[in-house]
């Protein structure tokens, strides 16, 4: 029986070659686009499961508040150091700790070869317990034991050291301002692209107890060096919110003295995050890199049913419209004893068998698109991903569940057709079935609409902050880092680099714009006669006296910091919303006024304009700037070029590295390249969204296609008729296509409140946005669009049946 089914059904799909081409194209397209996606999804969801006891594992982190209103100041991924050893040492609950400390940029040498390493990070001996890394070479339970221990991935070794055998090597590695020898122990495969930390150097954890570096000293006590991720493995079955609810008493039984007005747990707090949650559901304001987000997973899991739908979708509308060319096959089936359900058997099997073949079709596409896919996403995707049991045979039984849901209405359908009216040319199948083919069609460009929608206003945002004034000069500035070396001779630096005309400033901060603002200070005003505290969140970044004028961020009142004025070396600049929070009417209120700040005490001499420091994701937060009490303090230098000979400054700018750093590796960034980083991911969900727009589209006229098919062949006695009583073609085309260009108009109702709603929920994100409501010109646009699609795939059947020859149409039946 089954195979008599096959049988049939391939003779079929032979037989009508074009219909059976354009449901075949259109399920493949949209199996592809769902495996593709599906890849991604799969990707995001593994994150950090395969670690053992993964379950088991939490990262601490820790939140400060302020303590005027309560509200969050600061929500990090790290903590102090003490918390680490604390926590095992408190509760018995804590099986293990391990710490990892982000070193950043580290030079590093081997004979003659120098780089600037970006990704250092010192870890302790217990990492490998918390993280399954493939270590090629030396013994994982001791290769960061000792200090000045170093492990290294193999494709960094193979950097330095060639073929050669890296292990007990001596290189050079400069973490703190000198070049000390580390002798390597160990070397390792790249973390895998799913773990949510990939560092290229790991040292020793024990070499920070060198006081050239931090001390072990520091290490026990320092409870404002927030920098050291800390994770914390628990006994089985052990509820980690019984841990949680113990850590007031635990920051106030360890941070005494720490808060001099309230206790510890009302100035921060300590949370846990499960490990396996950190890609998709953190978002701190601190992370290791940059994570997912468990919002575009749903976005992106909802666009891949979206365009699954309209493929079925497609097999209904192009199935009951090839209904007539088999109506005299089930009329004769029936006639000689075929019960329904076989003919259901039938249609429903070649639905399932086409489904196949659309499966078998994606799977080689999805295949070939995957490096397009992770170009475009940004991501390290893999067919093998797919080829687990787990998942493989969920994705085999997707051809039953996509031919039975695509299948099962055109089955009903023609297998309700009675053997005495079909074989007298008689398939009209009466008002409701073409109703329920209007509202799939109906459903299809609602979803393309609101697709359209989404990738215009999603283009729009991006263009609003690209082109929104930031309150600074972006273009042409140049960052380098600020290592300790230069401290001594960095004015004759800025000398050297300011004898070409194509430098125009440089300056020195401890953060640039585009970067996080982190760092907070206690700030006091004066009271009396004396400073009193304030309670106020204001931010600081340290600068030198040509920082502002680098960047060309404007003075609102009072002046800058000035060589010309030895006191302002322990002077200030607050920005209008730090003058707004300290209760300042106007900006020239603040000037003058005694203030301190983090330890500091002088005047306030300048109100500066708000500016976007951070991503327009942040708003602009009270800011302080003064200049750095040490210089090493400092972490990056700006500088400022024409823009009529870019090559040429870059080349003056690295031979005066060359000539005061010659030991240390010279590397540089455009600033405008770290902006357009900071919104990479959206970009990256912007080409995604008018990708699959598009296709959804162009499935969706598939099924328009073979709606219009359908209606027309069941008109062609009356275009017949009328073309006989005078009526011209434009006036058929315009009846044939008038009631489809309804079907667009009403999926407006649908498409316009549904993507207005989520597209308002995603601007939500951005703290500076475009206003959705000013924007009602997309919706319509997106209408006509789609009313325009429509009219083009319905014209061309509607022309053709116009100008057929009316007396064939009139012999029809």
């Amino acid at each position: 029986m089954i195979k008599n089914y096959l049988k049939i059904a391939f003779r079929n799909l032979a037989k009508y070659k074009f219909i059976s081409f354009v449901n075949l194209f259109g399920l493949t397209v949209g199996l592809t686009c769902c495996l593709l996606i599906f890849t991604f999804i799969l990707h995001e969801l593994s994150y950090d499961k395969y670690q053992p006891n993964a379950d088991r594992v939490y990262r601490v982190t820790r939140t400060f508040y302020n303590l005027q209103n309560g509200s969050v100041s600061l929500d990090l991924a790290t903590v102090a150091p003490p918390f680490g050893p604390l926590l095992q040492n408190d509760f018995k609950e804590v099986e293990e700790v391990t710490r990892l400390y982000p070193g950043g940029s580290m030079p590093v040498k081997f004979d003659e070869k120098m780089f600037n390493e970006r990704n250092v990070v010192f870890a302790d001996d217990k990492l490998f317990d918390f993280f399954k890394v493939n270590v090629e070479e030396g013994n994982p339970a001791r290769a960061l034991s000792d200090p000045y221990s170093v492990m290294m991935t193999d494709e960094t070794a193979k950097k330095y050291f060639g073929d050669a055998d890296p292990i007990n090597k001596i290189i050079k590695i400069n973490p703190s301002g000198n070049y000390v020898n580390f002798k390597v122990t160990g070397i390792y495969k790249p973390f895998p692209s799913n773990t949510h930390i990939h560092p290229d150097i790991l040292l020793s954890f024990s070499t920070l107890k060198d006081s050239l570096i931090l001390g072990e000293n520091d290490l026990q006590t320092d409870w404002g060096n927030n920098s050291f991720f800390t994770y914390i493995r628990l006994e089985k079955g052990y509820d980690p919110k019984k841990l949680a609810a113990q850590f007031p008493s635990f920051l106030d039984r360890h941070m005494t003295g720490v808060y001099k007005t309230v206790k510890p747990s009302q100035g921060t707090s300590l949370s846990l995050q499960k490990l396996t949650d950190i890609h998709l559901r953190s978002h701190t304001d601190f992370e290791a890199e940059e994570n997912g987000d468990i919002k575009r997973v749903y976005i992106f899991s909802a666009i891949a049913l979206f365009i699954l739908l309209i493929a079925c979708i497609n097999y209904m509308n192009l199935s009951t419209a090839r209904s007539t060319l088999r109506a005299r096959e089930i009329g004769i089936r029936k006639t000689i004893g075929a019960r329904r359900k076989e003919l259901m058997a039938q249609f429903l099997s070649e639905s399932v068998l086409i489904s196949w073949i659309a499966l078998l079709f994606a799977l080689a596409f999805t295949s070939l698109l995957l490096p397009w896919l992770n170009k475009v996403s940004g991501q390290s995707l893999s067919i093998d991903i797919l080829l687990k049991w787990q998942i493989i045979v969920p994705i085999l039984i997707i051809p039953f569940a996509v031919g039975l849901l695509s299948g099962i209405y055109p089955a009903i359908f023609m297998s309700s057709f009675q053997p005495v009216k079909v074989l007298k040319g008689f398939t009209t199948s009466g008002k409701g079935g073409i109703s329920f083919r209007k509202i799939l069609v109906t459903l299809q460009f609602a979803i393309s609409i609101i697709l359209i929608i989404c990738t215009a206003i999603v283009f729009s945002q991006m263009s609003y902050m690209e082109n929104k004034s930031l309150g600074y000069d972006k273009e042409h500035v140049v960052t380098l880092p600020y290592v300790a070396e230069l401290s001594d001779k960095y004015d004759a630096f800025r000398t050297d680099l300011l004898l070409n005309s194509n430098i125009k400033n440089a300056g020195r901060s401890s953060r640039i714009p585009t970067g996080r603002l982190l760092d907070a200070g206690g700030v006091s005003m004066m009271n009396g006669d004396s400073l009193a505290p304030v309670n106020a969140d204001i931010k600081f970044v340290t600068i030198d006296q040509d920082f502002l004028s680098t960047y060309g961020i404007k003075i609102a009142a009072g002046r800058d910091l000035s060589r010309a004025f030895g006191t302002d070396t322990s002077s200030f600049l607050i920005n209008e919303a730090a003058a707004k929070v300290l209760g300042f009417k106007k900006n020239e209120d603040a000037i003058g006024k005694d203030f301190g700040y983090n330890g500091q005490k002088g005047k306030l001499i300048g109100v500066f304009n708000d500016f976007n420091f951070e991503s327009m994701h942040q708003k602009i937060v009270p800011l302080v700037l003064y200049i750095a009490p040490n210089p090493n303090y400092y972490g990056r230098i700006s500088i400022k070029i024409g823009g009529s000979n870019i090559s040429g400054a870059l080349n003056h700018i690295e031979s005066t590295w060359r000539k005061y750093l010659p030991e240390t590796p010279y590397e540089f960034t455009f600033l405008d390249e770290n902006f357009a980083n900071l919104y990479l991911a959206e970009v990256r969900q912007e080409k995604l969204f008018t990708i699959f727009a598009c296709l959804a589209i162009i499935i969706a006229c598939l099924g328009l296609f073979g709606l219009s098919a359908f209606a027309i062949s069941q008109r062609i006695k009356e275009i017949g008729i009328r073309k006989v009583l005078g009526a011209d073609v434009s006036t058929i085309v315009t009846l044939l296509s008038k009631d489809f260009l309804k079907l667009v108009a009403f999926s407006t109702i649908i498409a316009f409140p549904v993507g207005w709603y989520f597209m308002n929920q995603w601007l939500q994100g951005f703290a500076y946005r475009i206003n959705i409501n000013m924007y009602w010109w997309i919706f319509i646009i997106a209408a006509v669009l789609a009313a325009f699609i429509a009219l083009f795939t319905i014209g061309f059947q509607a022309i053709k049946a116009a100008i057929g020859n009316p007396v064939k149409s009139l012999r029809s039946e």
